[in-house]
């Protein structure tokens, strides 16, 4: 009974892991690109193929999850679930130690785990695999049932028509913080309402006994020692950091910093408006240009609207007002290059790639 529980349960956590990336594959290949990212791995020539790999990664996923809770094929599926496991292990590990992707984007953005949170999830997942496939070392007593086929094949139609309107519309579960119905103008009252706090340590060093230590802010204000003429404390240049102490309310909303290109910050301009319409490009340099054009010409017959063109490039667009936006925030509102988002005083009241707006 220990080991049918167990493999659900595994089984269970995989599939609902691929199927929450599934949904959003895209999104699922922007976090394999921070991956690839010059500041993490340095392989940028697969920063390309990212979206295949995230597709990739999401089938195997999904198909072994189904195959271990159909009990099909188990040494094989185990086998195969351990390998993928240990490169998890070590991605998440590696993310973890070095601090360098705060999110994994394991569960997508259903459920944010922290990169230890993540690491410590693969070891739970690679012990049970590890106990399964033991318990299950003399199980060859597999079926091939028209159910099971039956089933395989629902699967496999369900899990390709996510992944195909994920990537061609928008997901048809939206897990993000711009799903449509936020109030933009809430949440931003709710981040400045319980901010997070942050303090200033410095890396002091003896220099007497070579001694290191970090020190907060207000420790080494309130304490002479450390600052006081003919100390031997001295703050050793480049290693002073920032770390939060208060987590307050979490919200990518708070990335939400439209700017005109002169620096004027647009954010109130666009909130307040009794609409506003914004076109997203977080690639112009890789965007159609007829299709821009024509999701421009499209916007600019809306009457009484607040509207930008909003991207990394001041001259992105040619007939909109150009605003600027950090290339990540963009992505966190937009799937598709480009994209267009409708406000109503501040709430998202509909959201979609330029060419299901232009039908």
């Amino acid at each position: 009974m220990f080991k049918h529980i167990l493999r659900i349960v595994i089984a269970l956590i995989f599939i609902a892991s691929g199927f929450v990336k599934a949904v959003d594959v895209v999104g699922f290949s922007f976090k394999m690109e921070e991956y690839f990212s010059p500041s993490v791995f340095n392989i940028p020539f697969l920063e390309k193929q990212a979206l295949f790999l995230a597709i990739a990664v999401v089938v195997v996923e999904l198909v072994l999850g189904f195959l271990l809770l159909l009990k099909t094929r188990l040494q094989l599926t185990i086998s195969l679930l351990i390998a993928l496991c240990v490169f998890f292990a070590f991605l998440t590990f590696y993310s973890a130690y070095f601090n360098v992707v705060t999110d994994c984007g394991c569960f997508g953005d259903a459920l944010k785990l922290k990169p230890w949170q993540s690491f410590w999830k693969d070891l739970f997942l690679l012990v049970g695999l590890g106990i399964l496939f033991i318990l299950y070392r003399n199980d060859h007593n597999e079926t091939e049932s028209k159910f099971k086929k039956y089933l395989s094949a629902i699967a496999l139609i369900a899990m390709v028509f996510v992944i195909y309107w994920g990537i061609a519309h928008e997901p048809l579960i939206d897990f993000r913080h711009y799903k449509i119905g936020t109030d933009l103008n809430a949440e931003k009252l709710k981040i400045q309402k319980d901010p997070s706090e942050y303090k200033t340590f410095y890396s002091l060093k003896n220099a007497k006994t070579g001694e290191i230590l970090a020190v907060n802010q207000d420790d080494y204000v309130n304490d002479k020692k450390y600052w006081e003429e003919g100390s031997p404390w001295k703050i050793e240049e480049g290693k002073t950091t920032s770390k939060i102490v208060k987590q307050g309310y979490e919200s990518e909303i708070a990335k939400f910093k439209p700017e005109s290109p002169e620096g004027m910050d647009l954010t109130e301009e666009i909130l307040k408006a009794p609409k506003a319409v914004l076109i997203f490009s977080y690639h112009p340099e890789k965007v159609d240009p007829v299709l821009l054009a024509k999701t421009e010409a499209k916007v600019k017959e809306i009457k009484e609207a607040v509207i930008f063109g909003v991207s990394t490039n001041p001259a992105t667009f040619r007939t909109i007002k150009n605003a600027m936006m950090d290339g990540t925030a963009i992505k966190t509102i937009a799937r598709s290059n480009p994209f267009v988002l409708t406000l109503q005083n501040g709430k998202i009241i509909d959201k979609r790639s330029a060419e299901d707006y232009l039908k």
